[in-house]
């Protein structure tokens, strides 16, 4: 993030979550004093949860804090590499539809899709939570209530919602709802989804996550969404609000083919169970 252009202009808040269990308490307060010593920002407040909040409360707070204080919020979890120019994307975004209700939510990542000649930025339905920015205008209809989502959704709204079900948007819900997951972004997609908004996002992803190396809460051991990141200035912005039908089509194909053939998934699968053996005798 310091090697961010706009970064010596921006606030950085950190928030660290407080530790899960005595044992925890240590690699805790290693982090909080690396926290402590960052620079390169405007300013740098870092907030020390007293309690273990858990990654969804947290972020849900936290997002909700700086929304009402700022009006507006630009999000990073800790397993994210930027391009220099990912706070410059996310400001112009901010200040160009910071009055346009229908658009909710700026994501700074995209898949490698297979279509190159698709527009700079385009307009999908879905949001994506590695590196975003809302408004207080927009964060205001998140519905953290899994019941009140789910009572809102038929048949037709589970299939777009779920892209044509090329992706299991809706079974996240589902094992949100069961607790098989405590998926904050899920929550926050519905939302965006059941207020006919939109998302905002680049065809060259301005971030990767590294948390697919098996460090990552709610992620696997896999290559499936590596990217490299961009590195120039995004200088296009769409006028017209509305999804990007080639761009819906570019990224419905990505996530129907993205786990392979057959042989490639048992591959994928068994590195899987090997990395979650390491972890846990590790």
């Amino acid at each position: 993030m310091q090697k961010n252009l706009l970064a010596e202009e921006s606030r950085l808040f950190i928030f660290c979550d407080g530790a899960k269990t005595e044992a925890d308490k240590t690699n805790v307060d290693e982090v909080r004093q690396l926290a402590r010593q960052t620079t390169g920002f405007k300013a740098v407040k870092v907030i020390e949860r007293k309690q273990n909040l858990g990654l969804a409360d947290s972020i849900i707070a936290g997002v909700t804090q700086l929304a009402a204080e700022y009006g507006k919020v630009i999000v990073f979890e800790d397993d994210l590499l930027s391009s220099p120019h990912t706070l410059q994307y996310f400001n112009d975004g901010l200040l160009r539809y910071a009055k346009n209700e229908q658009v909710m939510h700026l994501s700074a990542y995209m898949f490698d899709l297979k279509d190159k000649n698709l527009p700079e930025t385009f307009f999908f339905r879905a949001a994506f939570s590695w590196g975003w920015a809302t408004w207080a205008r927009a964060w205001n209809h998140f519905e953290p209530d899994a019941d009140k989502l789910i009572a809102q959704f038929d048949k037709e709204k589970i299939d777009n919602f779920s892209i044509n079900h090329s992706m299991n948007f809706w079974k996240q819900i589902l094992d949100f709802k069961a607790g098989r997951n405590n998926s904050w972004a899920i929550r926050w997609y519905a939302s965006v989804f059941l207020n006919n908004g939109l998302t905002l996002n680049p065809l060259h992803s301005l971030v990767h996550n590294i948390g697919h190396d098996g460090s990552g809460t709610h992620s696997n051991i896999e290559n499936t969404y590596r990217v490299q990141i961009a590195q120039k200035r995004v200088t296009y912005f769409p006028d017209v609000i509305k999804e990007d039908k080639k761009a819906y089509e570019a990224i419905k194909y990505f996530l129907k083919n993205r786990k392979g053939s057959l042989f490639n998934r048992g591959l994928q699968f068994l590195k899987q169970l090997k990395g979650k053996y390491l972890r846990k005798n590790s």
